[in-house]
């Protein structure tokens, strides 16, 4: 037979590729599987990105996308913006919890019980969705009944929409529950244990899913993978977006604008401070900022550009210390996953500022209470050479100048005296005492 001679293979599929194209009018190719990735919290960062690779995704003609996802969880309306985009798409989407030692929790959990197919690497575990609270302070009994009982419905409903185990997904929500990957496959809640991709390929190969646009049957043996890697743009607002960087950049903002008000024309911390403080916005966009945090901080920097112009004795030093310590600590909601300052940041920075401050302060009472160095103030103190005989009138040399001077006793030429009042244009003298008597 022609395929068995040595060489004619790849011309053997060549012209069997020719007769198809030929009897169907379109080429066949390999089906591709996107690949997009994703560990980290879930926000708007990540739910931008899940869109734009389900984007790249229908436009390739994929056969799937798979979203490898290690996430400790994170903002509600960031991950229901996610389960819209997927129950919306006509690419079936496979959550594939990975690498070993990942996790879906929390907001992940209800990503997964959205997706057409899930899977979950050796090592894995998933669940603990109950909810949290954004803002102040903790919520009372009956709003959190209410987000519990929202929360419960709408991951109830995502599982029997998928054939998952419902009963378990509302337990996940009201008794953080959560599942290794043996358990989680036993319970229904994913269809495959697979350590790798091509493991998971193969498993993923002739199950059935219901997309946007109909049912249809996977076709994943011998797919072509293509990852597709989070742009240079969502990479930044990623790095932005991580609570401790951000808090950062807002006091390099701070510090910055201060040292350029406290020393107009410096330029240079006045734009450091702007673009860092912008940068820090753009960030806290992202977070679920506490905006009495935020004033409270607001009012830390009002109270340290007041030190520099009103004597308070360090009072106000004192109490911009507590407001921005009471601010950055309420800045941010440390109780949702993956969100949080760390008090390894928070505290180093308060007590820099501290320190800053109060070296400052020191600073800024010495030169109130440092005796004059210009104008007439300035001279009294300052010692001079007597020109001529003081009996009692006569001149000095002072500062290469010569004056007028009077004194209370005489004094004879070229010997050092010191001003002890000024009077007019007339400075009014004694005689300095021998270096030899000055206190050692």
């Amino acid at each position: 037979m022609i395929r068995d001679v040595p060489g004619l293979a790849p011309a053997w599929g060549a012209l069997a590729a020719c007769v198809l194209w030929g009897a169907t009018g379109v080429w066949v190719e390999a089906a591709t599987i996107e690949v997009a990735a994703y560990d980290g919290p879930i926000n708007p960062v990540a739910a931008e990105y899940v869109a734009e690779a389900l984007e790249a995704a229908g436009e390739r003609g994929a056969e799937a996308l798979i979203l490898k996802l290690d996430t400790p969880g994170g903002l509600d309306a960031s991950m229901r913006t996610i389960v819209k985009a997927i129950l919306a798409s006509e690419v079936p989407v496979v959550v594939y919890i990975a690498p070993t030692g990942a996790r879906a929790a929390s907001a992940g959990v209800f990503i997964t019980l959205a997706a057409h197919r899930a899977a979950m690497a050796p090592g894995t575990n998933i669940g603990a969705a109950h909810p949290v609270a954004l803002g102040g302070g903790p919520m009372d009994e009956e709003m959190k009944r209410k987000v519990e009982n929202d929360a419960a419905a709408y991951i109830k409903s995502l599982a029997e929409r998928r054939g998952r185990n419902a009963q378990w997904a509302e337990d996940a929500v009201r008794k953080s529950v959560s599942a290794t990957e043996r358990e989680a496959l036993g319970l229904k809640l994913i269809d495959a244990v697979a350590p790798d991709l091509p493991s998971l390929l193969a498993q993923l190969h002739g199950l059935e899913v219901v997309t946007a646009a109909g049912p249809r049957r996977l076709a994943t043996n011998g797919a072509e993978v293509a990852e597709y890697p989070m742009g240079l743009r969502l990479r930044a607002l990623s790095v932005l977006s991580d609570p401790n960087v951000a808090y950062i950049l807002m006091l390099i903002g701070i510090y910055g604008l201060i040292f350029e008000l406290s020393n107009p024309g410096a330029i240079f911390p006045g734009v450091v401070g702007g673009i860092a403080l912008i940068l820090a916005f753009y960030a806290f966009q992202t977070l679920p900022i506490n905006y009495a945090g935020l004033l409270l901080i607001g009012l830390a920097v009002l109270f340290f550009l007041a030190e520099f112009a009103v004597p308070s004795y360090g009072l106000l030093t004192i109490g911009g210390v507590i407001a921005l310590t009471l601010g950055s600590l309420m800045l941010i909601r440390g109780d949702l996953p993956g969100f949080g300052l760390s008090w390894s940041v928070v505290a180093p920075a308060v007590i820099l500022t501290a320190l800053f401050f109060g070296v400052m302060l020191r600073y800024a009472w010495r030169s109130q209470r440092a005796a004059p160095t210009t104008g007439m103030e300035g001279l009294i103190g300052a010692t001079a050479v007597a020109k001529t005989v003081l009996a009692p009138r006569g001149s000095v040399v002072l500062h290469g100048e010569l004056w007028d001077a009077t004194s209370a006793e005489a004094i004879a030429a070229d010997e050092p005296v010191e001003v002890t009042a000024v009077e007019g244009l007339t400075l009014v003298v004694k005689r300095k005492a021998p270096s030899g008597e000055e206190a050692p």
